[in-house]
């Protein structure tokens, strides 16, 4: 063979290999763009499938339920102490059960122990009324002046005279604001443990009065809020008598305040929060919360599923990048828990190097889809992402509040809202008192209870 037909050989050999690396380079891009294709028609069969369920507002997406196999055991971990009843502390009445006598055969019984049971059981109960006799009279120096009994919630006469007491206003106020009861529903449970007799619409005006008797002591708690060194706001839609409405939240370990407004924008949070909070405001990234004049800090929970979302974006096949964001952010939750175990210098020391390294990441120069919606979020909320870091009260995530709104959420499924203004002042007195006083181990009944007699003396 001569040497022209050896290199038009090895040509032809040249260019078969490159031939096959460009099939081969096709191919992958083939089965990514497959890969993609079918990932796109999954999310548009779901969205078609959610959009035609009538339930689909409340149901969980597919993505975010449990497998099976990570789902967590019900009850305590292995190993835990036992739990049982305790012993009350007040025990009412000694009953003794003799057994002189064989039960069945009536014969004679030996070596008899003794068996101890505590039964708690609720005593049955009915309405105490109370017929109240009062005089009304005239003071040469003061005018018309009334008698008071502590019992009396009212001065109605006439077809008015009968009235619900103080307890039976709070124990109906903490079932429909507290515990999510709708108004017949708290009827029918008064009416079934107590025998009180109600209806849906004279509780609701009831409850109105009730609310109207104690907006000081919702004031009380919007100082309080203002005076927090964190405060955890978070909003959800809401009704009163349409859509349109929203129910903010403000939180604090000690305080829970609820209010319902038209707007969802930033002059909220200011009307509640005032000019002079001086604390740490924590909320989610919404953009409402970005022109208020405090000091902030946003949620990591919500950055890091945010990151989740981005890594699942077409045209993110390398996620080295969102991976070291997610480190970064785990390790200042870290960093948070462990400020007590750290001298102030070394805390700061590693503040700093945190610091250091969010400004290394968005720095990063990235192409990649997911990367660059992750870098403008973070880089748009630099001046907030470490914001726990500078203030102990604020907690690296804004559970506190997202949990605040929970039981209004529920609330919400049942009832919509509220139908009236008068209503949604109702709910929000009620329901922010209800609240403060379980996270300050409070009786909330006995605390309204307390605040809705008329004074002992009007002039």
């Amino acid at each position: 063979m001569d040497d022209q037909a050896v290199e038009i050989i090895k040509g032809l050999r040249r260019e078969l290999r490159q031939l096959r690396q460009q099939v081969a380079q096709l191919e992958a891009e083939n089965q990514r763009l497959r890969a993609d294709n079918q990932q796109l028609r999954e999310q548009l069969d779901e969205a078609r499938r959610i959009a035609a369920r009538p339930t689909a507002p409340f149901r969980r997406p597919e993505p975010k339920k449990i497998p099976p196999e990570k789902q967590k055991r019900p009850g305590r971990k292995v190993g835990h102490p036992g739990v049982c009843r305790a012993v009350p502390e007040q025990i009412d009445e000694h009953i003794t059960v003799p057994l002189d006598r064989c039960p069945h055969c009536d014969g004679p019984v030996s070596d008899c122990q003794v068996l101890e049971q505590i039964i708690e059981e609720i005593v049955p109960a009915r309405p105490r009324v109370v017929k109240i006799i009062t005089y009304c009279g005239t003071c040469k120096n003061c005018g018309e002046v009334r008698s008071r009994h502590p019992l009396q919630t009212s001065l109605g006469q006439g077809a008015a005279k009968v009235q619900l007491g103080p307890r039976a206003l709070a124990m109906a106020a903490n079932l429909n604001k507290v515990h999510g009861l709708t108004m017949r529903k708290t009827c029918a449970v008064l009416q079934d443990l107590t025998g009180l007799r109600l209806t849906p619409g004279g509780l609701s005006q009831a409850l109105s009065r009730v609310a109207e008797r104690v907006q000081g002591e919702y004031d009380k708690l919007i100082d309080s809020i203002r005076a927090s060194p964190a405060a955890f706001v978070d909003e959800t839609s809401w009704w009163v008598g349409g859509p349109g409405w929203w129910l903010w939240v403000f939180t604090s370990p000690g305080t829970t305040v609820y209010h319902v407004d038209q707007s969802r924008g930033s002059q909220v949070v200011e009307e509640v929060l005032g000019d002079d909070f001086a604390g740490m405001m924590v909320s989610d990234c919404l953009s409402s919360y970005d022109p208020a004049p405090y000091r902030k800090h946003k949620c990591i929970a919500h950055h890091l599923r945010a990151i989740a979302e981005a890594e699942k974006l077409p045209g993110t096949p390398d996620c080295s990048y969102l991976r070291q964001w997610r480190l970064l952010f785990k390790a200042v939750i870290g960093l948070y828990g462990s400020r007590e175990f750290m001298s102030r210098e070394e805390f700061a020391d590693k503040r700093r190097r945190m610091e250091a390294w969010v400004d290394e990441l968005l720095g990063q120069p990235r192409g990649q889809t997911g990367d660059v919606k992750i870098q403008n979020r973070l880089r748009k909320q630099r001046p907030h992402l470490l914001g726990c870091l500078y203030e102990p009260a604020a907690e690296p995530t804004n559970n506190r509040a997202e949990r605040s709104l929970r039981p209004a959420v529920i609330a919400r499924k049942l009832s919509c809202g509220n139908k009236t203004e008068r209503g949604r002042d109702c709910w929000q007195i009620l329901a922010s008192l209800g609240a403060t006083c379980r996270q300050r181990a409070q009786d909330f009944v006995e605390f309204l209870a307390s605040r809705l007699p008329l004074p002992a003396q009007s002039g």
